[in-house]
């Protein structure tokens, strides 16, 4: 279906239709008409700054920016932020766009979860936010530098604790980066360090470096082994300064990674702006996930003030190519990144349900958290539903659960009892 042109989506929005369903909560008309008719109301501001990191998953929101798919909705005003570090990021969104600060953000899906709590907020206060949608499945690996093994680690082998514990005999601990605690990429390192019996807490020194200070990190000598997004781990390979040990589609496959989260207050304030604005996403995401679109996003992402890399190091995994930097280069298309293809933009709240337990087992968040409850007041999956509707694009998945998912190490988590998920981890550090 062909999207919807600014001046049908005012026609067709100034006007409150039969087929509206008021959200309880106060959040303005949720739209039940048919695909055709289904724009949302004018927008109540046309202006909002959003936040993004330099990583291959913001594509979504530069997209949406760079081809005019929020001018398209009617919000001309949107300016994209680029942010130094996932704690900016934070605390930017702790001040909100009255303040300086700003509205919504390329998030680590966790955030929200830790934001709306209090958790992560500089002032201890809870800063409620609503996920809006996912930005993409899989998409970062975990990688090494050449000097921590000679004979390089796989996914799963007995070498992983043999490689720690010799580091740990000397006087330099093992060290790993990520780039938030609490985030997607702490609880990749952590997981993966758990599964190989390696306790991440007590032998393993892990420390916080924004993503695009990874490389430079690693070749300062300063760290074994990153987490990270594309394309830092691609750039570490072509410099020949370490190795991918595994893609975390390999961890989980078609796992959540990023989310477009906003301040709930914002969202609240400015219902039909944001219905645009997830409008505009979604279209982004299928140009994204298109083929005939990946060089042209290459060359997009690249330029200084997104991603500022060479298209020599983003294109390669976009594409699903991945060269591990050990003499292996495989095609792993099917757990490579994704923006639109296998509900990859549908923000499951069993997917979410994960992420909270996983910060409960890690001592992010205390283990009396009324999971379920979080996850519902955070997700916002009818909105991303009513934008799909609005787009044409129909009612996105029949439930909000996936099903049960299953790792690399045979683990299985049901999103309908995380608790025995949590029981049934060796290691971990309950709060």
């Amino acid at each position: 279906m062909s999207l919807i042109t600014r001046r049908q989506a005012l026609l067709s929005g100034l006007a409150v239709t039969s087929g509206m369903v008021v959200q309880i909560g106060g959040l303005a008309a949720l739209l039940n008409a048919s695909p055709a008719q289904a724009a949302p109301g004018k927008p109540e501001t046309t202006k909002v700054d959003l936040g993004f990191i330099a990583l291959t998953d913001a594509a979504p929101l530069i997209v949406a920016k760079e081809k005019g798919f929020f001018n398209k909705q009617g919000m001309s005003g949107v300016e994209l932020k680029k942010q130094t570090s996932w704690a900016v990021t934070r605390d930017n969104l702790e001040l909100g766009g009255s303040r300086g600060g700003i509205d919504g953000a390329h998030i680590l899906s966790p955030m929200p979860y830790l934001l709306t709590t209090g958790a992560i907020s500089k002032s201890k206060k809870p800063v409620p936010m609503y996920i809006l949608a996912r930005l993409n499945l899989n998409g970062q690996a975990i990688s090494a530098s050449n000097d921590f093994l000679k004979d390089k680690l796989t996914i799963s082998s007995p070498k992983v604790g043999a490689a720690v514990a010799r580091k740990n005999a000397t006087s330099d601990k093992f060290k790993a980066a990520v780039t938030f605690p609490g985030g997607t990429h702490d609880l990749w390192m952590r997981y993966w360090l758990a599964a190989n019996g390696i306790d991440p807490n007590k032998q393993a020194d892990l420390v916080v470096i924004p993503p695009p200070q990874m490389v430079a990190n690693m070749k300062s000598g300063t760290m074994d082994m990153f987490c990270v997004g594309e394309p830092w781990n691609e750039r570490l390979v072509n410099k020949k300064l370490g190795y991918t040990v595994l893609i975390t589609g390999q961890l989980w496959k078609d796992h959540p990674e990023k989310a477009f989260s906003m301040r709930a207050d914002w969202v609240n304030k400015n219902p039909n702006a944001t219905l645009r604005l997830l409008m505009a996403v979604q279209q982004a995401q299928k140009w994204a996930d298109n083929p005939a679109n990946t060089v042209e996003l290459a060359n997009m992402l690249a330029k200084d003030k997104y991603v500022k890399a060479n298209a020599d190091d983003l294109l390669p995994r976009l594409r699903g190519t991945i060269d591990f930097g050990t003499g292996r280069v495989a095609n792993l298309k099917n757990i490579s990144m994704k923006f639109w293809s296998d509900n990859a933009s549908f923000p499951y709240k069993s997917h979410d349900t994960w992420f909270v337990t996983e910060d409960i087992r890690w001592g992010y968040l205390p283990k009396t958290t009324n999971i379920k409850a979080l996850v519902n007041k955070v997700n916002r999956s009818d909105l991303w539903r009513a934008a799909a509707k609005a787009n044409g694009y129909g009612n996105g998945p029949a439930g909000d659960s996936r099903g049960v998912e299953v790792f690399f190490n045979g683990v299985k988590f049901d999103a309908n009892n995380p608790q025995a998920y949590l029981n049934s981890q060796k290691i971990k550090s309950l709060k």
